[in-house]
């Protein structure tokens, strides 16, 4: 991908998290049947159509993720419309240009990230999204001197290994929590659809 990163990479990295996770749709679902509701492969797909519908439509990368946090949150999706909306608009806090640099990029999702912990306590550990997301967005930030690309595989790499150790974890939020050692060996599955996300991104980004 050529920098510096704008509305069409954005365009381009959510049409493709679309898609992914809809391939991924009901594998998500089993796995969040083995410890929740099982309904969180239809969920972010919900809430993923709706943000890109959102972003298809947008014209400047601020106004855009503003836009694609209040298309998430207005989907009844629970937690995941919640968080991921949560996650654009603090992103769009982030930005304030249209044409955005490794490091300009690298903040922009840390402000998403802290938009986040300001709606969940949760946190490496507790067998939620946040252990995909909290180590992509750290990577994000450790790498950023070292171009989009390579930045965005750690990211995806990171949120890889965070998704995969939520298996031997026990769950304190949500019905999991519930479980107690019952959900040990089970990946949770808002950090594996946030782990495809990265990874995604990172297809997009090394094109």
């Amino acid at each position: 991908m050529t920098e510096p990163f704008a509305i069409d990479t954005l365009k381009a990295m959510f049409s493709a998290a679309l898609e992914a996770v809809r391939e991924q749709k009901d594998e998500l679902s089993s796995l969040d049947a083995a410890t929740g509701d099982g309904d969180h492969g239809t969920a972010i797909c919900q809430a993923l159509t709706a943000i890109n519908n959102s972003v298809q439509q947008g014209e400047q990368l601020k106004q855009a993720l503003n836009d694609m946090g209040f298309a998430a949150m207005m989907e009844s999706c629970g937690s995941t419309s919640t968080l991921i909306g949560a996650l654009l608009l603090g992103m769009s806090d982030g930005v304030e240009k249209e044409e955005l640099n490794p490091a300009e990029v690298a903040r922009m999702f840390t402000s998403g990230l802290a938009n986040v912990r300001q709606q969940t306590k949760a946190g490496i550990g507790d067998k939620t999204m946040m252990d995909a997301l909290i180590p992509a967005v750290s990577a994000l930030e450790e790498y950023s001197s070292e171009g989009m690309p390579v930045m965005f595989e750690k990211a995806a790499a990171a949120a890889a290994q965070g998704a995969a150790d939520t298996r031997d974890m026990v769950a304190k939020f949500g019905r999991a929590r519930n479980l107690g050692d019952r959900v040990i060996g089970h990946l949770d599955a808002g950090a594996t659809s946030m782990a495809t996300i990265f990874r995604v991104f990172s297809q997009c980004i090394s094109q």
